[in-house]
């Protein structure tokens, strides 16, 4: 394993160096060039499409890293500036991109990427060559170069004779073992040092993050407004509407009760039948605001006990060593229940996969199903809602649902738990 994860990183270290080589200069000279040019008017219409081409290069550098070697990347970028058409539009638009760090900071990259990048991605690629020239030299390749005056070193030997090309090719053999070893670490590296430049700023990220809270709070109030009218609508037509009618009924057995016992007693039965049925409806209102378990025994116990009202097999593993807060909880065992909901109403899955833990002050928690797939939080008001209501601390979900299935819902709210 660990010498086709050393070849393979070789592999892709080369192929890294040869495109931040090529790719890369092209891009940054083109793009200098287009950014040139805007005081002619041709970049106007050139330097956009430059910059996109540069930002589609540095997205497949982030989907590369974190394909090959687990690091990622997020992406700095925001929505296009909206613009007007025209000449006048196509000025806004440039000085707006020009305007965004994002784009100088895609230019230092292109830099790094055509100049550091090139070494740090062929280092890999080194180490495996240097495995199979030192041997090569070793068998006689030497003997050639050196008579025709060639001053033929490997790596610090000077090769002089058959002693020397022994020499290089035991060398060249440890650093290729010592190149199956370290090549994705190096790989990795390489990825580092482009993610110090792709991945947003603390400032971008802080403005990305206010953003996104003001866009929740209005949702968050919006959401809070619908459940109190659905509140109100359930205890109007529900709750309310059966105490008027125990409240007439009442009337009616005090009418009744001298000149007509059996009658005054079935309506007194109506009635305490009413008012069970009124209990239930009550007791379903709370647990619809807030579950007594959730309150008394937290959100392991609450959704364990969610997980047993549904009607296929959910198998639930939680790791919480301690409780969030109270509106946390609240909206993690809700937006789990949506999701169950939607699994066995929708999905056609037979088991269900619960996963809930608590890992580097964030709550995590994923809802796996073997149903048949595609779901699209953008294409139903449900996994919206669910976004909406974790978008309030700060969460967010994550749906994989290719068609066939299965279909992984992640969610992660950031909080601390205590004891």
């Amino acid at each position: 394993m660990k010498v086709r994860e050393g070849l393979l990183a070789g592999a892709r270290g080369f192929w890294l160096a040869v495109s931040g080589a090529v790719t890369a200069t092209v891009l940054f000279a083109f793009t200098a060039i287009s950014v040139v040019l805007i005081v002619l008017g041709v970049g106007l219409f050139t330097t956009p499409l430059m910059l996109k081409a540069v930002r589609a290069h540095a997205n497949q550098c982030r989907a590369q890293a974190l394909d090959w070697s687990g690091v990622r990347i997020p992406v700095p970028y925001g929505p296009p500036p909206a613009v007007r058409g025209g000449f006048v539009g196509r000025v806004e638009l440039c000085l707006a991109l020009l305007k965004d760090r994002t784009t100088w900071r895609d230019a230092q990259w292109l830099l790094v990427e055509m100049t550091g990048g090139v070494l740090t991605a062929i280092l890999p690629a080194v180490l495996l060559v240097y495995a199979v020239w030192g041997p090569v030299l070793a068998f006689g390749v030497w003997k050639p170069i050196v008579n025709a005056g060639g001053n033929e070193w490997f790596a610090f030997i000077h090769i002089t004779g058959q002693t020397t090309a022994n020499m290089a090719a035991g060398l060249g053999l440890a650093l290729g073992v010592l190149g199956l070893f370290v090549n994705p670490r190096l790989l990795r590296f390489h990825f580092g040092l482009a993610s110090a430049f792709l991945r947003p700023t603390r400032e971008t990220e802080l403005a990305r993050r206010v953003d996104r809270l003001t866009e929740t709070r209005y949702e968050a109030v919006d959401s809070s407004a619908a459940e109190l009218r659905r509140i109100e609508r359930d205890l109007h037509d529900g709750a309310q509407a059966r105490l008027v009618a125990m409240g007439m009924n009442l009337g009616t057995v005090e009418a009744l009760i001298e000149r007509d016992p059996a009658e005054a007693k079935r309506l007194l039965a109506a009635a305490r039948a009413g008012t069970a049925e009124t209990l239930t409806e009550l007791r379903d209102l709370v647990r619809g605001i807030h579950p007594p378990v959730l309150a008394e025994r937290g959100l392991a116990d609450a959704v364990r006990a969610l997980a047993l009202r549904l009607p296929l097999a959910v198998e639930v593993d939680v790791e919480l060593a301690g409780r969030a807060a109270e509106p946390v909880e609240s909206a993690a065992y809700f937006a789990i229940s949506e999701v169950l909901t939607n699994a066995a109403k929708h999905s056609g899955a037979d088991r269900i996969w619960l996963d809930v833990r608590h890992v580097e002050g964030t709550l995590r928690i994923a809802v796996t199903d073997n149903g048949r797939g595609g779901a699209d939080a953008a294409g139903g008001t449900g996994l919206r809602g669910i976004e909406r209501r974790l978008g309030a601390f700060d969460g967010v979900l994550a749906v994989s649902s290719p068609r066939g299935g299965p279909t992984m819902v992640t969610m992660e709210i950031p909080c601390a738990l205590t004891r």
